[in-house]
């Protein structure tokens, strides 16, 4: 007995001394993220966005977020990511809280977070966040049903208002720190905000579209100085803060008869400069938007014509469009793959190791 006590005590010194020289760890990262390069995108799965470079493949950094998150803004002249989150306190009930997290682009970690109300949306929406064109105020989505908007001022790091958009959702960031929302009766509604985040005047448009016999998609795409608008039966609009164009088709007659239709994830995207729309297409059925599709038609906006024609044997789910000179066209198909092509000669590229996507984010 004396000789386990013996042994006990020299083991107890021993580990005593040995924890004495361990030098505490620290969980903050020691690496920090390069500026992004040409052709750099975020890849937004279910809990976080993975940082890309398209042309090389690699990866660059890895923003956290919750299961919650809709879409990561990025603010390249802040140097920041924008993200809503939900959280419960008892993991998926309890108490919520819905907070505007930012992170910053150095080591991607949070430096702030704004409580904001209790209301946000959470599906997948690329245009259920945006950044006004002022630069200090981040819109977000909110949904009870009733439909409004959170505006959070991210210079003094506060939230500011909330703007009640009953019956119109989305938005899409015009200038003069503007945002339009598209309405389920045919029209858009354009929200004018001060330099401090209130609202101060609002207008709604003609109607331009029928609800029951061709829905505009909640999935538009920003141009260079609006948006691009389209519609399930194939209709495309120009639009701006002031004007909205006669309808350009991106389905003909026979192609209809046919039966070909938008469907997808996020299922379009727009070079702003070369004026190119890419848009997945699939044959199926009417009210198939969900359906993916095996082709992806490109368009001139200049022509308004199809000029090109890309074809899968995995259907496509989510693309996306990197703007530089040089752009890539990047795939996201059902199995899960993420692919890089030339957006112009529509050569593949390269596949890229990654979790499934819910979609895509240019930087």
């Amino acid at each position: 007995m004396r000789v386990i006590t013996t042994t006990l005590l020299i083991m107890a010194l021993g580990a005593t001394t040995a924890n004495a020289q361990i030098e505490p760890q620290t969980m903050q990262p020691t690496e920090t993220m390069q500026d992004p390069g040409e052709n750099w995108f975020i890849s937004v799965s279910r809990s976080a966005g993975y940082i890309f470079d398209a042309t090389t493949g690699e990866m660059h950094g890895l923003i956290n977020t919750s299961s919650m998150t809709p879409a990561i803004q990025p603010n390249v002249d802040r140097r920041e990511f924008y993200a809503t989150n939900i959280y419960w306190s008892r993991g998926n009930y309890g108490d919520r809280t819905d907070v505007l997290i930012i992170h910053d682009f150095d080591n991607l970690s949070p430096v702030a977070e704004i409580e904001i109300p209790q209301k946000s949306m959470i599906l997948s929406f690329r245009n259920y966040i945006g950044m006004l064109s002022g630069g200090k105020h981040v819109a977000s989505s909110n949904m009870t049903p009733a439909q409004s908007v959170s505006i959070t001022d991210v210079v003094n790091r506060k939230f500011v208002s909330e703007i009640s958009t009953p019956g119109c959702s989305l938005i899409l960031p015009v200038e003069n720190n503007d945002f339009i929302t598209i309405c389920g009766d045919g029209t858009l509604m354009l929200i004018d905000v001060d330099e401090n985040g209130q609202e101060v005047n609002r207008r709604r448009g003609d109607k331009f579209f029928e609800l029951q016999e061709d829905a505009v998609y909640d999935r538009p795409v920003p141009s260079n100085d609006g948006w691009l608008l389209f519609t399930h039966g194939g209709k495309a609009f120009d639009v701006t803060a002031d004007s909205i164009s006669d309808p350009w088709d991106l389905v003909t007659e026979e192609e209809r008869e046919e039966g070909w239709w938008p469907g997808g994830g996020q299922i379009a995207a727009l070079h702003k400069d070369l004026g190119l729309f890419y848009l997945i297409m699939h044959q199926g059925e009417r009210y198939s938007h969900h359906e993916p599709g095996h082709e992806i038609w490109v368009f001139s906006t200049e022509s308004k014509r199809k000029i090109g024609t890309i074809e899968f044997e995995t259907p496509v789910e989510n693309i996306m469009v990197t703007q530089e000179a040089q752009p890539l066209l990047i795939v996201g198909d059902v199995d899960g793959g993420t692919h890089v092509y030339d957006a112009l000669t529509f050569r593949f590229e390269r596949s890229i190791d990654a979790p499934a996507a819910s979609l895509f984010e240019d930087l």
